[in-house]
């Protein structure tokens, strides 16, 4: 059973950095993309930013320049690096992974870790 725990939620001063990890229970390379998702109260979960197999990263525009997405392969762990952060940054962010099995496609969740930015 494929799992995904974030980790490194909190509350966070505006102006302030906090890093989420994202830790797999198997081999990350076996995932096609690996992104962080974020749902803020009364709002639908968005995409935020997004690592795939070959390295690449892409970002939702208003984190650009303030979010990095990485991965350390050896750990089966992506992070996600928050700095500059905003009170509009609060929300539940999770942790996404899309595996192709076959020719179908299987995605997995982790359970969330809240991030409260306010003074």
């Amino acid at each position: 059973q494929v799992q995904l725990v974030e980790s490194g939620g909190g509350l966070v001063q505006p102006g302030g950095s906090l890093r989420l990890s994202c830790a797999a229970s198997e081999s990350i390379f076996r995932y096609l993309v690996i992104s962080w998702y974020r749902q803020a109260p009364g709002k639908q979960r968005a995409l935020v930013a997004t690592t795939t197999k070959t390295g690449d990263t892409r970002y939702t525009d208003s984190v650009k320049g303030r979010f990095t997405i990485s991965r350390d392969n050896s750990k089966n762990t992506v992070y996600l690096q928050m700095n500059s952060l905003i009170p509009e940054d609060t929300a539940v962010y999770y942790c996404y992974a899309l595996e192709n099995i076959q020719g179908f496609s299987q995605v997995y969740w982790g359970q969330g870790t809240q991030v409260t930015v306010a003074t």
